[in-house]
């Protein structure tokens, strides 16, 4: 997700490195996918029983194989301005005494107003694969209005394998992270292809999922089926327990809302009050979810080119909505046949990554709409730098970043992947192996690569180069383990009223899939806001001061709200 307090869109959309045929665009995998473009979709099996695993019984805190768990005491400890603890827990549910674990880094910013205090205030920021710590460390607490500030100890956590998470997951391998020298792109290079038509187009981008799939394997393989998000749920739980929270109180933005419903299905009665702002629609197959996704870029392009000048006037790199049009489609043109150069880089700017440059810019207009004109205007001059720059989401090393996890007093059980040993070279920013491992465990996949072909046509013709890019980049998934998951309607009964917040213009989650989310809970609450980019809670002064009466108050939204 994109928050109005950061500049870096890491969600869906994430450049690999350079390969000698490509520059690989990952998109959105299982999270990829808001719903239908006006909630119409038909969910295969949306009616069907969610399968659960044995070992999810209806209180798991009164397993005595679980109990050292949820008996945790968090050792919070100073870090910079906030307090930071870890939280131990099971690497397999089904085994939680076989002695592996993730220890998990939390950190959390201490009320403003002890004597007001309501209890904890649970965040998850997105993803999958985005660092709740940082969003603690970032400053989050003081962006979330007072009345919040002042009532809840504002928390989050890195989910199981991801950031400071022990252990991580990574798709590289050891000998691939050993310093390499320079190379320069070789001469042959050509740009990968928006739409794979030709057999050996389509050899191409599945040898490019397969390696990227294979890498996985090679450096994670232990830790892949354990990181889905039901698991990410019940250790929230536990968090829960150890915060000394009877209920929990959640906000999860875009992918936080798949944590937030799967911990609603699984302990509905542990619910205090739960906002999910930019809805994912469990009830979708991977087809629907890209599909939908991929539209919803297509849309939110088009709004820029229609609304570019109101938005951001002379910087427009059109005079008329047709000129931006006309500008983008010649760009992709010209990226499909060469890429463009890029300062200080070895490789160009090709075409996915021109369309991932586009995308990620359409999660903040107010924030990101005058920096995309101008990279566009530069890259028709010939300078792909700029949009380069936008593609790889702007973001900076970290200085000073405290690691939640040192000092807490807490075992450090750090079994690594395939021979059982910690990782040293796991990179700080993990959230692409997180993107890729956790969409691909979540919604199953096909294995048979001609279902991604038969899906390119409908794909080209729903979204154009946003729907076949989405196609090609869900081929990952066919060779990396899927979880037992289904897509199905939410199963939540005795969860009280759950206030779902959808954008009317979100590319990213569409609006249709929030109208459908909140049907799905019981008594659930839909809250509008009527605008371009991804998510409300955060960017507009009216959801912020519904979210906190619902926060603090537990007051409802009446239906119809629109902001």
């Amino acid at each position: 997700m994109i928050l109005p307090w950061t500049d870096h869109p890491r969600e869906y959309f994430v450049i690999t490195a350079p390969t000698r045929r490509r520059q690989a665009l990952v998109l959105a995998l299982a999270v990829l996918g808001a719903t239908s473009l006006a909630a119409c979709t038909a969910a295969t099996g949306s009616d069907g029983d969610r399968p659960r695993t044995p070992a999810a019984p209806a209180d798991p805190a009164s397993r005595p194989d679980l109990r050292h768990f949820y008996g945790q005491k968090l050792d919070w400890r100073p870090c910079g301005d906030h307090r930071c603890a870890s939280l131990t827990v099971p690497r397999d549910y089904s085994r939680p005494g076989d002695g592996k674990t993730f220890v998990l880094p939390v950190a959390k910013a201490v009320t403003a107003a002890p004597d007001k205090r309501v209890g904890s205030l649970v965040l998850n920021p997105g993803g999958p694969g985005e660092r709740g710590v940082r969003l603690i460390q970032d400053g989050v607490a003081d962006d979330l209005g007072r009345g919040v500030r002042e009532r809840f100890d504002i928390v989050s956590f890195d989910p199981r394998g991801v950031g400071g998470s022990k252990p991580a997951l990574t798709c590289t391998t050891a000998d691939r992270a050993k310093p390499a020298e320079a190379e320069e792109a070789p001469s042959d290079a050509a740009a990968a292809p928006l739409h794979p038509r030709t057999a050996s187009e389509r050899a191409d981008a599945l040898a490019s999922a397969r390696a990227t799939a294979a890498d996985c394997r090679a450096a994670s393989g232990p830790l892949l089926p354990h990181v889905g998000t039901d698991d990410a749920a019940r250790d929230l739980d536990v968090l829960r327990a150890a915060l000394g929270e009877r209920r929990l109180t959640y906000v999860g933005w875009s992918y936080g809302t798949s944590l937030g419903t799967s911990y609603a299905e699984q302990f509905p009665r542990r619910v205090r009050a739960m906002v999910l702002d930019g809805a994912v629609d469990p009830s979708l197959d991977w087809r629907q979810r890209m599909l939908s996704q991929s539209t919803g870029f297509r849309k939110a392009v088009e709004e820029y080119a229609a609304t570019c000048a109101d938005a951001v006037g002379d910087a427009c790199p059109g005079a008329t909505p047709e000129e931006i049009r006309t500008l983008i489609d010649r760009l992709l043109e010209r990226t499909a046949r060469e890429p463009l150069p890029v300062d200080d880089a070895p490789y160009g700017l090709d075409a996915p990554a021109l369309v991932s440059a586009l995308s990620l810019s359409m999660y903040t207009p107010e924030a990101q709409w005058k920096a995309l004109s101008e990279a566009l205007v530069a890259a028709d001059g010939g300078d792909g730098t700029k949009l380069a720059a936008l593609a790889a989401g702007e973001e900076g090393p970290q200085d000073g970043e405290a690691d939640a996890s040192e000092g807490s007093g807490e075992a450090d059980a750090t079994e690594g992947p395939a021979d059982e040993t910690p990782r040293d070279d796991v990179p700080e920013d993990n959230s692409e192996a997180a993107l890729i491992a956790v969409n691909c465990l979540d919604v199953p996949h096909p294995r048979d690569a001609q279902a991604y072909w038969d899906a390119l046509s409908p794909a080209a013709k729903a979204a154009g180069v946003y729907g076949t890019t989405g196609v090609t980049n869900e081929l990952v998934c066919k060779d990396l383990p899927a979880g037992p998951q289904r897509p199905h309607r939410v199963q939540a009964a005795g969860v009280p009223p759950v206030l779902v917040v959808g954008t009317a213009g979100d590319p990213a989650t569409p609006y249709g899939e929030a109208v459908s989310l909140a049907r799905q809970f019981p008594d659930g609450m839909l809250l509008t806001y009527d605008a371009p980019g991804h998510t409300g809670y955060g960017r507009s002064t009216c959801v912020d001061k519904k979210v906190e009466e619902y926060l603090v108050s537990l007051t409802k939204v009446r239906p119809g709200t629109t902001c």
